[in-house]
């Protein structure tokens, strides 16, 4: 697999926000979305057994696989070995990519940059808002509904977009907050 990076800190975002967790993040997305916060074309290629070393140290067992688009990579032995160690295995993807058989992973983060999506288990639907028609998720079906207004890098913008993405929220409850608090923490 191509690894980008490997580190530690607290989740930032969506409903395990704040748990310490191992990041393993894979090189390489399906997608090119001007808005994307990750650079995470470089890396270096590692086998399980690698990948496995260099988690080891961390004292946390939440693991969140992410990229660029970690279905594109990521194995069913790696999941089976992270299982094995006591990980609790959460990928963050845009859906557009199913994954592998016998990939087994305990919670699944969609956050779709475009629609339809195909992977078939969503616990937790995470929209990027920007005043977008939001009927277009309304066929998805997910354990949990987040709304997190998109980092324009422009500050005034984000300042309304975060008044309008409140506001949606507060007219459509299904939908809750999301925040990206390590960006707000400065925690990597």
């Amino acid at each position: 697999m191509k690894v980008n990076e490997i580190f530690y800190s607290l989740q930032g975002e969506g409903r395990f926000t704040g748990t310490p967790a191992v990041f393993l993040r894979l090189s390489g997305c399906n997608m090119a979305c001007p808005f994307c916060d990750t650079q995470h074309e470089a890396g270096i290629e590692m086998s399980e057994a690698d990948i496995m070393h260099e988690i080891s140290p961390y004292p946390a067992r939440h693991i969140v696989i992410t990229g660029g688009e970690p279905t594109m990579q990521l194995t069913a032995e790696l999941t089976r070995r992270l299982h094995q160690e006591g990980y609790f295995i959460q990928i963050e993807t845009n859906g557009t990519i199913a994954l592998k058989e016998g990939c087994e992973v305990d919670w699944i983060t969609c956050s779709p940059k475009r629609l339809p999506i195909i992977i078939n288990k969503v616990d937790e639907l995470k929209v990027l808002f920007m005043h977008q028609n939001m009927t277009q998720y309304d066929g998805i079906e997910a354990s949990e509904y987040r709304l997190q207004p998109l980092d324009t890098g422009d500050e005034e913008r984000n300042r309304e977009n975060v008044k309008d993405t409140i506001n949606y929220i507060l007219a459509n409850p299904k939908w809750h907050l999301s925040l990206q608090t390590h960006k707000i923490l400065n925690v990597r």
